[in-house]
C-alpha cells in the first residue's frame, strides 16, 4: 500500500508540474501570437525620418513566422529572427522612398555569417547612392560590425568605448582524448584528404592539409574585409593590416588617430544631431526613426501585378536530412517538393534556389540534385549562395545555370565520410555491460556500436563511401562543365572562400540574392515579374501545435545553454546522422 501512495503521489506532483509548464507555454504562445498581430499592422512613414538599424536579433536568409520559433522564458515573449529577404528589400525601398531621409545605425554584435553582413553592406553601398546620408553609433564595434559600420558616411564611437581590430582565428574543438578516455573507437571511413569533418574525432591537433585549407579561406575572407574597409574610409590597406598586426586599435583615440572613425561622442549627442536632420525642434521630442520591422510593414512603392511572370525564390537553409525537416533544417522531401512544384507550374518562369547549409545527408543531396536538374531543363535555376554551401549545400546547387556567391561565402568541401563509433570497450570497462547477439546472417550486426567493424565490412563502407563520391563529382562536373578529374583535384573535401571558388571555377559570379534574381529574370527572358516563396511557410498555431513538445524542449536548452548550446545541438546532430555524410568538417562562426 505504501508503494501505491507513493506512484500515485508522484504521478500527481508529475501532472501538476507538466500543467504548470503547459501554462507558461500557452501564455507564452498567446503573448507572442498578440505581438505577431500587432506587427501586421500597416505603418505609416512620416516625411524627413530616419530608418533606425540595429541587428540585435538573429539574421536569417527568411524568417520563420511561428511566434514560438525564439520564444524568450525570461518574459515569455516572442522574440523573433529577421530575415535577410525583409532588410533587402526594405534598404531598397528606402533608397527611393521620399519620406526617408537617412539611415541610422547602432551596431554592437551582430548574429550573422560574414557573408550575410556582406549582403546587407552592398545594400547600403547602393543606398548612398540615393545621395542619402548613413550614419552609425556604437559603444563597443566588433569586427563584423565595424565592417557594415565602414561604409557610413559618419562612424562614431562612445568616448568610452572599444573596437576590435585584430584579424580572424579559427578554434576547433578535439575530443580524441575525450573518446579515449571513455575507450569509445572512432571508426572513420573517408575519401578525401581535406575531408576533415571526422578530424576532432581521430585527432588531437588539426592535420597539415586542414590547416592549409583553413587558413587558405580565412586569409582571403580577411583581405578582403580589410580591402573594402581601406576603400571606404580612404584608407592603405597595408597600413590597415600593420594596425592589425600591432593590435593598435587599444583605446578609443587609437581609432580617431588612424581615421577609423570619424568622432567620440555620446549618444544624446548623436540623438540631437538626429534631431536636427530629421526637422525635430522641440527639445522634449525625439528624433523622426523609423525600426526596420515598421518600416518593413509600409506599403511597397513598387506595384506589382498578379499577371506578372514570377520568379519562385526557393530558400534551402541548415543541415540537409531525409524527410520534410524543420524550420531550421533542408528536408529533401521539402525542398525537392518545392523544385517540383515550381517547375510544373507555368506561370514560375525561373528559380532561384537560396543555399545556406554546410551539408549533410549525401543521399538527402542527391534527392534535391535530382529535382533541380530536372528544373533547369525547362526553366533557369540560378543559385544564390548565402554564408555556407558547402559539400551537401554544393552538391544540391550543381545542376544549376550559374552560382553567385559573396567572396566571403564558404564552399566547396567536395568530399564524403562514413562515421561509426565502437563502444564496445566502454560498456565493457567502464559500465561492465556485455552483449550478446544473435543474427540470421553472417552481417547481420553489421554498422553495430558494440563491437569493431571488421576489415570486411570496412571495405564494404569504403566502397560505398567511393561510390557516392564519384557520384557526387560527376553532378559537379556535368554542371560546371568540367573533367571529373578535375573535380577532384579541386574537391578532396577541400574548403573554399568565395574568392578562391570563383578563380578554381565553383562559382561564376559575385553577388547577393537580388542579383541572382535580376540574373534568373534575364535568363527568362522577362522584366516584369514578382518573386514568391518557397517552401510555403505553415499556418504558425498549425507548426506551434504540431511541434509543441520538442520545440519547447530545444529552445528552452538552447536559452540556458546560451552561446554553448552549439556545441550541445552539434553533438546532437552526430548521434542522429545517418548513411554517408557530406558536411563541412566544423562550424565556422566569424565575431
Amino acid at each position: 500500500m505504501r508503494q501505491f501512495f507513493k506512484f500515485l503521489f508522484a504521478s500527481m506532483l508529475g501532472f501538476v508540474l507538466g500543467s504548470i509548464l503547459l501554462i507558461f507555454i500557452l501564455v507564452g504562445i498567446i503573448s507572442a501570437a498578440v505581438n505577431s498581430f500587432d506587427d501586421e499592422k500597416v505603418t505609416d512613414v512620416k516625411s524627413n525620418s530616419m530608418l533606425f538599424l540595429d541587428f540585435e536579433k538573429p539574421i536569417v536568409d527568411r524568417a520563420s513566422k511561428n511566434p514560438f520559433e525564439n520564444i524568450n522564458f525570461n518574459t515569455f515573449e516572442s522574440d523573433p529572427s529577421v530575415g535577410l529577404n525583409t532588410i533587402l528589400e526594405s534598404l531598397h525601398k528606402a533608397k527611393e522612398d521620399k519620406n526617408i531621409k537617412g539611415i541610422y545605425m547602432e551596431l554592437s554584435t551582430i548574429n550573422s555569417g560574414i557573408a550575410t553582413v556582406e549582403e546587407i553592406r552592398n545594400a547600403l553601398l547602393d543606398f548612398k547612392k540615393s545621395g542619402k546620408t548613413i550614419i552609425s553609433y556604437s559603444e563597443v564595434y566588433t569586427q563584423k560590425s565595424y565592417y557594415l559600420a565602414s561604409v557610413a558616411d559618419k562612424v562614431y564611437m562612445n568616448p568610452q568605448g572599444a573596437m576590435e581590430l585584430k584579424g580572424l582565428a579559427a578554434e576547433i574543438m578535439f575530443y580524441k582524448g575525450l573518446l579515449d578516455k571513455i575507450e569509445v573507437e572512432t571508426q572513420v571511413i573517408r575519401h578525401g584528404r581535406f575531408k576533415s569533418a571526422v578530424e576532432p574525432f581521430i585527432l588531437d591537433k588539426m592535420s597539415n592539409d586542414n590547416r592549409l585549407q583553413t587558413r587558405g579561406f580565412m586569409q582571403s575572407i580577411w583581405n578582403f574585409m580589410l580591402n573594402n574597409i581601406a576603400s571606404s574610409r580612404k584608407l592603405n590597406f597595408d597600413e590597415l593590416n600593420t594596425l592589425t598586426n600591432n593590435f593598435s586599435i587599444r583605446e578609443p583615440e587609437d581609432a580617431i588617430k588612424y581615421k577609423l572613425i570619424d568622432k567620440l561622442v555620446y549618444k544624446d549627442e548623436v540623438l540631437e544631431e538626429l534631431k536636427k536632420l530629421t526637422g525635430v525642434t522641440k527639445k522634449e521630442d525625439n528624433p523622426q526613426l523609423i525600426s526596420l520591422s515598421k518600416y518593413s510593414k509600409g506599403p511597397s512603392l513598387e506595384k506589382k501585378s498578379l499577371k506578372d511572370a514570377q520568379i519562385a525564390v526557393i530558400y534551402a537553409s541548415g543541415e540537409i536530412e531525409s524527410g520534410e525537416g524543420a524550420s531550421d533544417k533542408i528536408g529533401s522531401e521539402t525542398v525537392s517538393k518545392a523544385i517540383r512544384e515550381a517547375r510544373l507550374n507555368d506561370k514560375i518562369k525561373a528559380i532561384v534556389l537560396r543555399v545556406n547549409s554546410p551539408g549533410g545527408s549525401a543521399l538527402a543531396s542527391e534527392v534535391i540534385w535530382r529535382e533541380a536538374e530536372l528544373a533547369n531543363k525547362v526553366k533557369p535555376v540560378v543559385v544564390s549562395m548565402g554564408d555556407v554551401a558547402a559539400s551537401g549545400g554544393y552538391y544540391i546547387s550543381a545542376a544549376s545555370r550559374k552560382i553567385f556567391a559573396s567572396p566571403n561565402t564558404i564552399t566547396g568541401s567536395i568530399g564524403v565520410f562514413g562515421l561509426i563509433f565502437n563502444a564496445q570497450k566502454m560498456l565493457n570497462n567502464k559500465l561492465g555491460i556485455t552483449i550478446d547477439t544473435v543474427k540470421t546472417n553472417r552481417l547481420s550486426d553489421f554498422g553495430s556500436m558494440s563491437r569493431a567493424l571488421t576489415a570486411e565490412e570496412k571495405q564494404i563502407f569504403q566502397q560505398g563511401v567511393e561510390k557516392v563520391y564519384d557520384t557526387f563529382t560527376k553532378r559537379v562536373a556535368d554542371g560546371r562543365k568540367m573533367k571529373q578529374a578535375n573535380v577532384d583535384s579541386i574537391g578532396q573535401g577541400r574548403v573554399w572562400s568565395g574568392v578562391e571558388a570563383k578563380n578554381i571555377g565553383l562559382i561564376d559570379e559575385f553577388g547577393g540574392l537580388n542579383d541572382a534574381i535580376a540574373a534568373a529574370a534575364k535568363m527568362a527572358n522577362i522584366s516584369k515579374y514578382r518573386t514568391i516563396e518557397l517552401p510555403k511557410q505553415k499556418d504558425p498555431f498549425t507548426e506551434i501545435l504540431s511541434e509543441l513538445g520538442n520545440e519547447a524542449e530545444t529552445k528552452y536548452l538552447n536559452y540556458k545553454l546560451g552561446d554553448e548550446a552549439k556545441y550541445f545541438n552539434k553533438a546532437q546532430e552526430l548521434l542522429k546522422m545517418q548513411g554517408i555524410q557530406a558536411r563541412l568538417p566544423y562550424v565556422i562562426d566569424f565575431y
